[in-house]
């Protein structure tokens, strides 16, 4: 049975991750993308389904022992896990190095004191766990072989195969170490080399070492704030620049329910904000390759702009469900694919905009066709702003007029006016202006409740959404104004669960409609940390302190974050880790520097 979603720990080479429990077990990887098929899916089914544990050798009717302390080495994603049993003290280490050639999960094995006996469990299946491979010997390794894909595995310690799974008994004493490697390569090519387990170690420490040098961030929480952009980090597609939202697919947002999605692609809302926090911290080559992926993605065809593409600009994501898997904590169904991806979200318009914005404004280095797209998205938007859309939650009910569409819809426009009076590129200036004022003015009528003295999620509703916390920060209305004062007190007394957490909208019994969905969600982490940001502008530094490092509290003992937080069931769930969650929190971290809620 797969661990609670916080048990997990990430590990990842920029082209896909795995996830390792406290347990030694790898649940989750896909080769050799992070949207490929998975040769491990134990973690949205059953061992049946794949997955490769490495422990202490324990009795067939006893559950794994966990791993009494675990962490990653230093600022890395190399993964350290001890058990202590009562023959010894044992270490594994988990990591992948960054990729140059085929795709390697390495794991090593050290005895730390004592003699203690253990044991490898690898059951590789291809395809989300519906296809056995043929696993045999190639030159004295093991290689398992099912159409296109085949996994090579390398160790020096003694194999045996039994109920097609490949099993290592050994045992370590102190110092010794023994590694166990597995590569991916296609089925047709050569057999990838021998791996060089720890000259990959070194290598691997060395890449974290000198990425994390770069962050110009040095204020409070740096540790938070460093774990959160290695992760973001981790979650980029090296080849291309392209940012995954997350990568896992159908881990429940609700669990036992419905709400289980497919997170392994690159939504330009994200990715957008996620540029924001790179330039911020000094990780302008991130960013820089982020806009280039999003320039070839939305190249040739700016007007039809998905919210959503593949990790290299795919376009196609068709949603299909594998009803062969019983998912996580019997959470179905678990799809693969986003039908997501052809809704209709005028906000991404501003969200990418925004970013354009942000890298001219912080120097990244000119791209002519950067501008040209702006003003084509612009010219498009001018004439599809008023049409009702899906919106930022990607709602599977009704179009409706959503506010924080049409306030991004004015940010994308007030951003393009700024662009042209920098000089940096040529419109109708005089027309776009009206247009701001247009599409303010309007937001400001229909989208705000007077009586209540709150805007509202959409145009006539009586609901409010978290995504109007985002009013103030993107500059729609100062953070003094008494309609954005109402609005965040009207949010934390309508939307905040009993510990204080957001939710991102009704979702209990007569607002089921709102979605589209039955059943409910938990607290939406991001929302929480918009709160933050918003109790911080409008002077309440001190709440919003407390906020921040009330969240902090919910990572794991890893530092990671999945999409939401269960307030009945008092765990993390949704995809994990989810960018959507660590770039708030890079944000929430600057803003309250800035503030001095730290005290200097």
């Amino acid at each position: 049975m797969a661990g609670r979603i916080e048990d997990y720990a990430l590990i990842g080479d920029m082209q896909t991750a795995a996830l390792v429990c406290r347990d030694g077990t790898v649940d989750w990887l896909c080769l050799p993308r992070f949207d490929s098929h998975a040769i491990f899916a134990g973690l949205l089914g059953t061992e049946e389904h794949g997955f490769w544990r490495i422990g202490p050798a324990h009795a067939a009717d006893a559950p794994p022992p966990k791993a009494a302390r675990r962490s990653y080495r230093g600022d890395s994603l190399i993964l350290e896990s001890e058990w202590d049993t009562p023959s010894g003290t044992v270490r594994v280490t988990d990591f992948m190095p960054p990729r140059d050639g085929a795709p390697q999960l390495i794991r090593i094995v050290e005895g730390v004191s004592g003699r203690v006996p253990m044991r490898s469990e690898l059951r590789m299946r291809f395809s989300y766990g519906r296809v056995v491979p043929w696993v045999h010997k190639h030159d004295n390794r093991t290689v398992a072989v099912a159409g296109p894909d085949s996994v090579w595995f390398d160790t020096d310690a003694e194999t045996y195969g039994k109920d097609l799974t490949t099993y290592s008994d050994f045992t370590v004493a102190p110092g010794e170490r023994v590694a166990f490697t597995i590569s991916w390569q296609p089925s047709h090519k050569e057999p990838p080399p021998l791996p060089e387990p720890e000259q990959s170690l070194e290598a691997t420490e060395d890449f974290w070492r000198d990425w994390v040098e770069q962050c110009t961030y040095h204020g409070p929480y740096r540790e938070a704030v460093i774990r959160s952009l290695i992760t973001l980090k981790a979650l980029t597609y090296a080849p291309t620049g392209g940012i995954v939202a997350a990568p896992t697919t159908s881990l429940p947002e609700d669990i036992g329910g419905v709400r289980n999605w497919d997170y392994r692609y690159t939504w330009l809302r994200d990715a957008a904000i996620t540029l924001s926090s790179l330039l911020r911290t000094g990780y302008r080559d991130e960013a820089r390759a982020w806009r280039e992926w999003l320039l070839r993605a939305v190249a040739g065809d700016p007007e039809n702009l998905q919210i959503m593409y593949g990790i290299a600009g795919e376009r196609e994501l068709g949603e299909a469900e594998l009803d062969w898997l019983p998912g996580y904590e019997h959470s179905t169904p678990v799809r693969v694919g986003n039908g997501a991806a052809h809704q209709l979200q005028l906000d991404v318009y501003g969200e990418v905009i925004e970013a354009l914005h942000l890298g001219h404004m912080t120097g990244l280095a000119r791209n002519d066709y950067a501008s040209v797209l702006q003003m084509k998205l612009i010219r498009y938007l001018e004439d599809h702003w008023r049409e009702p859309d899906e919106g930022i939650w990607e709602v599977r009910g009704p179009r409706r007029q959503f506010v924080h569409s049409k306030v991004m819809a004015w940010v994308a426009v007030d951003r393009t006016i700024k662009l042209i009076e920098s000089g940096d590129a040529e419109g109708p200036l005089e027309r776009w202006k009206e247009l701001r004022d247009e599409i303010h003015r309007e937001v400001c009528e229909k989208g705000y409740d007077p009586e209540r003295n709150t805007f509202t999620q959409y145009y006539g509703s009586k609901e409010l959404d978290a995504s109007l916390l985002l009013i103030p920060q993107m500059g729609f209305l100062p953070p003094d104004d008494k309609r954005v004062i109402g609005t965040i007190e009207a949010i934390q007394r309508e939307l905040s669960t009993p510990d204080g957490f957001i939710l991102r909208y009704p979702t209990d019994g007569e607002h089921e409609g709102v979605d589209g969905l039955p059943g409910d969600e938990g607290a939406f982490l991001a929302c929480s940390f918009w709160m933050a940001d918003d109790l911080a502008m409008i002077g309440r530094v001190d709440e919003a302190r407390k906020l921040f490092e009330k969240l902090l509290g919910l990572r794991n003992d890893l530092g990671l974050l999945a999409e939401e937080w269960d307030p009945r069931l008092k765990r993390q769930v949704g995809n994990f880790p989810q960018a959507f969650s660590h770039v708030p929190l890079i944000d929430t971290a600057l803003r309250l520097t800035a503030s001095g809620a730290y005290g200097g």
